[in-house]
């Protein structure tokens, strides 16, 4: 029989929190239930590294405590699910990679510490591709994540187990990492609203780094007006972040429900055709949305980014380049896993090739390659004037739109295993997502239809920079035109 406590768990965060805030339920017992899905979801989707009860329960009954003393917090009690790249005090970070085996986090990143000022209660940690590379979740040391809506296929990456987590309605919200689509292409293939705030707007600090300059913070959830209530306790600046914006972050709640009326969306040319295809259930969802928008009052307008072809280069060149500077820190003198070796290098030798996997050292190689002396300015510098030239392309096409429309992923979720041996077509997977990252661009992923195999298709909105509210009320706008698209067969209840 179905209680009232687990159709709010199955229901949107900031009903759950209003509940718990009127009191018609504990903290407590919210977090008992969330715990005893989260079990659940880690064993038949592999989504959770890490299930913390002790700690879950404890921070429920301070939440409990806050609510008995009249504090107002719009995310009361709402259970949460970190991805193990980023650090919550007292519990492992793992980044899915064996080399920090046994590193336990002293203190929160920023984004943990904010949505737990607003009520969040942490249950766990999720499953990730190690060090956030990846777009399937099958690089994970632990193994791989299994979709919610068909477990035969993978749910994206990196944040694949945020995504699983929360599709799998073990937990209303998750935090992911998006560093060239790792929270927007998950949220595609499990039917969520994914964000990547504009860089700089949700502070670093407590991310275990992969790419220092296209890394962010973004949330997970089931609706756009959850998405909205985490970002906006996410986002603001922190002396502890260099890069994090100074200026006060947008009201992002305000005008969520302004609708499409008289906003300019842009049709992406260069989605029409794009490198390893389209597919023809993804281009059927783009045009049924770009449709929607247009009876919704919106000029469907077509533009050209004519550098969104050269993208993916770029950023496996600019992303590896960083990603062999940050993990040189792993070196197993500090902390993590340690094998011993002839000598300081041998050292090094043994702990490095113990504890990372083949597609971490993959892309070190060809990081520490495109820095090398006699390549840096064929390959790195070249990278980045690309880059420069990708951002003043997408300033362009803002002089004619509000916003840009395009296909989130080229496909539907694929098998389990179908791309892990072609490097080059996992890599493909992220052609609508990287050029948003290397120019530092909002943008999100919001559910637009199911495939024939009904497989969740996920369209995404880019705008330009600080224009989050724009992009959240045109994706609270596609939701509502769309309606509900089901319950995954393999959610835990």
């Amino acid at each position: 029989m179905t209680s009232d406590l687990d159709l709010l768990l199955d229901g949107p965060a900031h009903e759950l929190a209003a509940a718990v805030s009127a009191r018609g339920f504990t903290a407590r017992q919210v977090a008992e239930a969330s715990l005893a899905r989260a079990v659940k979801s880690r064993a038949l989707h592999g989504s959770f590294l890490h299930v913390a009860p002790a700690a879950a329960l404890a921070a429920a009954d301070e939440v409990d405590r806050r609510v008995a003393s009249g504090e107002l917090m719009p995310l009361a009690g709402v259970p949460l699910a970190v991805k193990d790249n980023v650090n919550v005090a007292g519990l492992p970070s793992t980044a899915g990679s064996r080399i920090l085996a046994g590193f336990v986090a002293a203190d929160d990143a920023t984004c943990v510490e904010r949505l737990k000022a607003a009520g969040c209660v942490v249950v766990g940690k999720t499953s990730c591709d190690e060090f956030g590379m990846g777009s399937s979740n099958e690089s994970s040391a632990f193994g791989p994540v299994r979709n919610p809506w068909d477990t035969s296929r993978v749910p994206g990456g990196s944040s694949g187990g945020s995504a699983a987590a929360v599709a799998a309605l073990a937990v209303p919200l998750a935090i992911g990492t998006d560093t060239g689509g790792s929270v927007r292409q998950p949220a595609s293939f499990c039917s969520l609203v994914g964000v990547k705030p504009t860089y700089g707007r949700v502070p670093r600090y407590g991310l275990l780094a992969y790419a220092s300059s296209l890394d962010q913070a973004g949330p997970l959830a089931r609706n756009v007006r959850d998405a909205a209530l985490a970002l906006a306790a996410m986002s603001g600046p922190d002396p502890r972040d260099a890069t994090s914006l100074r200026s006060a972050p947008p009201e992002l709640l305000g005008r969520i429900e302004a609708g499409a009326a008289g906003t300019r969306i842009g049709l992406l040319a260069e989605a029409e055709a794009p490198e390893g295809g389209l597919d023809s259930d993804v281009g059927a969802a783009l045009e049924t949305t770009a449709r929607r928008l247009e009876s919704a009052g919106a000029t469907l307008v077509r533009v050209s980014v004519p550098r969104v072809s050269l993208a993916v280069a770029a950023y496996y060149i600019l992303a590896t380049a960083e990603a062999s500077s940050n993990l040189a820190r792993y070196d197993g003198v500090r902390y993590g896993a340690r094998r011993e070796g002839d000598g300081l290098s041998g050292l090094y030798r043994a702990t490095r090739t113990a504890g990372f996997g083949p597609e971490v050292k993959r892309r070190i190689l060809l990081g520490t390659f495109a820095l090398s002396s006699g390549y840096r300015e064929a390959w790195y510098e070249r990278a980045q004037r690309v880059r420069a030239l990708l951002a003043i392309d997408f300033a362009d096409a803002f002089r004619s739109c509000d916003a840009i429309l395009c296909p989130t992923a080229p496909e539907p979720a694929f098998g389990i295993g179908e791309k892990s041996a072609d490097p080059l077509s996992m890599y493909l997977a992220d052609v609508f997502t990287v050029p948003a990252s290397l120019a530092g661009l909002p943008a999100l992923s919001v559910p637009a239809g199911l495939s024939r195999d009904r497989l969740p298709i996920g369209m995404q909105l880019a705008g330009p920079a600080g224009s989050e509210p724009l992009l959240l009320a045109l994706g609270r706008e596609v939701e509502r035109a769309s309606g509900e698209w089901g319950r995954p067969p393999g959610a835990i209840r």
